[in-house]
């Protein structure tokens, strides 16, 4: 059984068929790339099966339990992450701190305990926090750890959003451009750190224009235009599909 199945999803915002009638399917363990050109609804896509648009039609299910119409929070708990375009990076916190919030999930909620401050939460608090910088060497940003967001470089920020999408324990993990704005070098980190991520046995579903880094990672490659499927398959069968070089060059290409 796949980990991810979408089938005949759609979503209409007025008389717009932003995303329609798209099926799909992602194995355990892959890097799973949605590409098109700009307007072919990739974005709208990860929405949809995170949580943060409802479809219109169709169905999601992860591990075979049906997802859509469920929160972003409740997707969470049963082990999906995301990470977006633009950085949700709190600046005023430093960057292990930021990591240790991608776990408020596993957090003791109760007021009391968190008011008294007893030796429990201490503890937990001290084991969160020796994960958090854990997670950040495996990223790569050891040098990081205790400084403050706002003192970090771009490059190294996309790098500790992704630390902090996997202080979730995710199942599967999305990252929507995580290339988007970096640098030759630091692009080519990225590249290196999506590939350990998948090694280490979770499912990576990326949306990215970078077409060399797709090409690159990418185990299966779902193309997208004007919302709808146009091809799916490995680097070689999308690359070489004329219907996606008619849409990314032209049919005249």
């Amino acid at each position: 059984m796949a980990l991810l199945e979408v089938k005949d999803l759609s979503i209409h915002f007025g008389g717009v068929k932003a995303v329609q009638n798209v099926s799909f399917s992602i194995d355990q363990g892959i890097v799973y790339s949605v590409i098109g050109p700009n307007g072919a609804g990739k974005t709208t896509l990860f929405n949809l099966i995170t949580g943060v648009y409802k479809p219109t039609t169709g169905e999601i299910r992860l591990d075979g339990e049906a997802i859509h119409g469920k929160s972003p929070d409740q997707l969470a708990e049963r082990g999906m992450a995301r990470t977006f375009q633009n950085l949700q990076i709190c600046m005023n916190m430093s960057a292990v701190e930021n990591v240790m919030v991608g776990a408020h999930l596993r957090l003791d909620r109760n007021l009391f305990k968190a008011a008294l401050r007893l030796p429990g939460l201490r503890r937990r608090d001290a084991e969160l926090r020796a994960e958090a910088t854990q997670l950040m060497h495996f990223v790569g940003l050891d040098a990081y750890v205790n400084e403050r967001a706002d003192a970090m470089p771009y490059g190294a920020l996309k790098r500790l959003e992704i630390a902090r999408a996997l202080a979730m324990k995710p199942r599967i993990i999305f990252l929507d451009e995580p290339a988007a704005g970096l640098n030759p070098r630091e692009t080519i980190e990225v590249d290196h750190l999506v590939r350990k991520v998948a090694d280490s046995g979770i499912t990576v579903v990326l949306v990215e224009h970078d077409m060399k880094m797709v090409m690159n990672l990418s185990d299966r490659i779902l193309v997208l235009d004007y919302g709808k499927k146009l091809a799916e398959g490995s680097g070689a069968e999308v690359r070489n599909n004329p219907d996606v070089i008619a849409a990314y060059l032209g049919a005249h290409a």
